[in-house]
């Protein structure tokens, strides 16, 4: 039989821990991580508890001793000072010297201590002393000689606690991961803005570098975020008009979501919004304000996308040749292709939609707002954040998805930073205390963050309806 079963301590209930490790949990850089477990054994015996963690591409683990409460509960606490991943376990042994000195504290007040108890504590001693250095070793075995003396020293338990025996220890039987992000994927404040617009005379195209002259207006208002819609070119093929309108007028700009023309795809942008050089300025200059600059990424194509022409196998084609455009019954986006994650050619297609998110991110993009993840596979989710937060811990993606629940926490578990939330339709004291109470304890915050929108561009509340502005 193996060791295992002379290992008495026993190690369950450990948090936090996702699906039993299968996801990680999530955390702040400079925040302290709880970790806590049941652990105990049978019998009186006393134990002692670690927490081991590690950066995941670590080879050794630092120890954290871990602190007993009540009912069994332990806990201990690390910190990580810079985003990224780590993972933790825990390990827990029968600690024979520090259930010695307590029973030995009980004996010699009841007058009770035996030559043989004391020859115990020695045999211990004497056994630690040949893990321990060549200074600490002199001291133990010298303390093995005048045991009875030295039986309640706290110097001795404290060396003793240096060198402990650790043969029979249980070690808990999963390694469980952390993602730890920026400040930010806690807190932000984000303000919505159509670079389009930003001339704000509603007649003239805006650019990016009237963006720039309204970011004081957004730091003014305390907004750390600026939040950029697709900044594409965008297509003509069945381009939309006012309202979701079929007909189009010569003016009409068409749907910034419908992304991809001739002058380029997802790693374009929209020549009247400027150039590429315009768009980096706009970054620098919100950065200089305390702004992150978050762009809406849009996994779909306009007819008129390279991709359309250059990778149709990349999208499901109709019995009658053409290829399927966008639907949510009765809704019917005529302008947009989504794409097929069920393609035959779907690596191909994976790798080229992640070269997308660092193709921004190389433009000093570092917060992205996924438009409508939920739609496409959560697989292909899971591996193309973890491919970047790998190399870009300091990325956090949005998930915009207005969903059921169950889906909106797969996606937090597949490497979102924050969702989008129910917050819209909870008006009621009831209902926001509720939700709120759901959102933030544990099993869903340790994986789950919201981002509580009170509108979207095409969802107005009723309590925006009714209450006019503040």
């Amino acid at each position: 039989m193996s060791i295992a079963g002379r290992s008495r301590a026993v190690i369950e209930g450990v948090s936090p821990e996702v699906d039993g490790g299968r996801f990680p949990a999530k955390r702040i850089a400079g925040d302290p991580i709880r970790v806590e477990a049941d652990i105990f054994t049978d019998g009186h015996d006393l134990l002692t508890a670690v927490l081991l963690w590690r950066h995941a591409a670590a080879s050794g683990w630092t120890e954290v001793p871990m602190h007993a409460q009540r009912n069994d509960r332990w806990h201990a606490s690390f910190t990580v000072a810079e985003p990224g991943r780590v993972e933790f376990t825990v390990v827990a042994w029968v600690d024979a010297f520090q259930t010695w000195q307590r029973d030995m504290g009980k004996r010699i007040l009841a007058n009770q201590a035996s030559e043989v108890d004391y020859r115990i504590g020695a045999a211990l001693i004497e056994e630690a002393a040949t893990r321990a250095s060549a200074p600490d070793q002199s001291w133990l075995l010298g303390a093995a000689r005048q045991i009875e003396q030295l039986a309640q020293d706290t110097m001795l338990a404290t060396l003793m606690a240096k060198y402990p025996d650790r043969s029979l220890e249980t070690r808990y039987e999963r390694v469980l991961p952390v993602v730890v992000d920026p400040v930010k994927a806690r807190f932000s404040t984000w303000y919505e803005f159509f670079p389009r617009s930003a001339a704000n005379d509603g007649v003239t195209h805006g650019t990016f570098r009237d963006c720039i002259a309204r970011l004081p207006y957004v730091a003014e208002m305390g907004f750390d975020v600026l939040y950029l819609p697709p900044v594409h070119p965008v297509g003509t093929t069945f381009r939309k008009g006012r309202n979701n309108t079929l007909t189009t007028e010569s003016e009409d700009v068409g749907s910034p979501w419908a992304i991809g023309a001739p002058e380029g795809g997802h790693k374009s942008v929209h020549p009247q919004l400027g150039t590429m050089d315009d768009f980096r300025e706009l970054v620098a200059s919100a950065h200089e304000l305390g702004i992150s600059v978050a762009l809406d990424i849009a996994f779909q194509a306009s007819p008129d996308h390279p991709y359309a022409s250059e990778h149709p196998e990349w999208f499901r084609r109709r019995p009658d040749g053409t290829i399927q455009y966008a639907e949510n019954p009765p809704k019917k986006y005529q302008d947009i292709y989504p794409f097929d994650f069920e393609s035959g050619n779907w690596q191909e297609m994976w790798s080229e939609l992640k070269s997308v998110f660092e193709f921004w991110i190389d433009q000093g993009v570092l917060i992205f707002r996924v438009d409508n993840p939920h739609t496409k596979a959560f697989p292909f989710w899971e591996w193309c954040i973890g491919e970047l937060k790998a190399k870009h811990p300091q990325v956090l993606f949005l998930s915009e998805a207005f969903t059921r629940p169950k889906v909106m926490y797969r996606l937090a578990k597949a490497g979102f930073s924050q969702s989008y939330t129910y917050f819209p339709w909870r008006h009621a004291k009831h209902e926001l205390s509720t939700y709120f109470t759901e959102l933030t304890q544990p099993p869903v915050s340790d994986f789950f963050r919201g981002n509580h929108w009170p509108n979207t561009p095409d969802i107005l509340t009723e309590f925006l309806q009714t209450t006019g502005r503040p």
